[in-house]
C-alpha cells in the first residue's frame, strides 16, 4: 500500500515525523510504501530546521492514503495545491486523513460536509464557525468515517494513525507498533481529549497504572471495585476518581475496551469459535461479545474481521 505525507513549508517536525513513526517504522512487517510529498523541494520546519522531501506534491497522485499532518496556523487558509490534492484523493476512493489542524484543510476541500470530524481543542470552535455543514465532534481523540479520518492534536495523531494501521494491516500488527513505539496500543476514539489527570509519578498513579497493567495482562479476571481499592490501597471512592482521570471512563467501559483489543488480535491471528473466544478474552458468552462489538464498532466479530480482509 502507497501511503502519501502531504508536507509544507512551517510544518511541525512532530506531525511530520507522527504517520512516519507509524507507517514508515523500520520494523513494519506490513510492507506500505511511505512517500513525503512537498511543493517545495526545499523547506523549514518550526524549530529553525530545514527538511528536503524526496518527492514533489504530485507524486501523492496514486497514494492508498493520503495524510495532511497538522495545518501551520488555523487562521490561514490552506493552499490550493494542496486542497486538489485531498478532492483528487478522495475522489478516486483514496483514503484521506487530516491530523490535528490538518482537519482544516480537508474541511476547505469539501470532504467534511455532512461528516462527523475532529481537530485540536483548542481551535475546535473556529472549525466549527468556519465549516458550519461539517458535524463536529468537539471532543473525541479521532473520528473514523471510512475513507475519511481526522483526529485532534497533538499525539492523538499516534492513536488515529495506529487506528488506522488497524484497518489496514489488522489489530495485532498496530498493537505491535505500539508496543516498538511505547505508547497505548490504540485508545479509543471516543475517549475525552482533555482529561483531569492525577499528579504525573505520584504514588497514587503509580499504583493504579499498576493495576492496569495488571487487568490488561489478564483481562478475563474480573475482580470487583472493592477488590481492587484494596489491592491499591484506597478507597472504592478514590479509586474510580483515578481510573476516570487515567482513562477518561469507568473501569468497565475500560475493560472492555481491552478485552475487545484481545478479540480482535486472536480473530487477526486465525481464532475460531466464538464462544470459545469470548472465554478467552473474558466476556461470558458469545452473545456478549457479539454485543460488545456492536457497541463499539457497529459490527459483528464476524463482520469486522470481513472488513480488516478488505481494507
Amino acid at each position: 500500500m502507497q501511503i502519501a505525507i502531504l508536507a509544507y513549508d512551517q510544518i511541525s517536525p512532530f506531525m511530520l515525523s507522527t504517520p512516519l513513526a507509524v507507517f514508515g517504522e523500520p520494523f513494519l512487517a506490513s510492507g506500505h510504501r511511505v512517500d513525503v510529498c512537498a511543493a517545495q523541494s526545499r523547506f523549514s520546519a518550526t524549530g529553525g530546521l530545514t527538511i528536503e522531501a524526496p518527492l514533489p506534491l504530485h507524486a501523492a497522485s496514486e497514494a492508498d492514503v493520503v495524510i495532511l499532518p497538522g495545518w501551520r496556523d488555523a487562521h490561514e487558509t490552506v493552499p490550493p495545491e494542496i486542497t486538489s490534492e485531498l478532492r483528487a484523493a478522495e475522489a478516486r476512493g483514496a483514503i484521506v486523513v487530516g491530523l490535528c489542524l490538518g482537519a482544516f484543510g480537508l474541511a476547505e476541500a469539501g470532504l467534511l460536509d455532512g461528516r462527523r470530524a475532529t481537530t485540536h481543542w483548542a481551535c475546535v470552535e473556529n472549525f466549527a464557525a468556519r465549516f458550519p455543514e461539517v458535524v463536529v465532534d468537539r471532543g473525541a481523540l479521532f473520528v473514523d468515517e471510512g475513507r475519511i479520518l481526522t483526529s485532534a492534536g497533538i499525539a492523538s495523531g499516534l492513536d488515529c494513525c495506529l487506528h488506522l494501521l488497524g484497518r489496514i494491516a489488522g489489530t495485532a500488527e498496530a498493537n505491535r507498533v505500539a508496543r516498538h513505539l511505547v505508547v497505548a496500543p490504540q485508545r479509543a476514539g471516543e475517549q475525552p481529549q482533555l482529561i483531569e489527570r492525577p499528579a504525573i509519578g505520584s504514588t497514587a498513579d503509580l499504583r493504579i497504572s499498576e493495576l492496569l497493567e495488571a487487568l490488561r495482562a489478564d483481562p478475563v479476571a474480573t475482580p470487583s471495585l472493592d477488590e481492587l481499592a484494596e489491592r491499591a490501597g484506597m478507597s472504592r471512592r478514590s479509586l474510580t476518581r483515578y481510573i476516570r482521570a487515567r482513562t477518561g471512563g469507568n473501569l468497565g467501559d475500560w475493560l472492555r475496551r481491552v478485552r475487545l483489543a484481545r478479540a480482535q488480535d486472536l480473530l487477526a491471528g486465525g481464532a475460531r469459535g466464538l464462544e470459545d473466544l469470548a472465554t478467552r478474552c473474558g466476556f461470558p458468552d458469545a452473545a456478549a461479545l457479539r454485543t460488545a462489538f456492536r457497541i463499539e464498532f457497529g459490527l459483528t466479530p464476524r463482520q469486522w474481521l470481513a472488513r480488516q480482509r478488505m481494507d
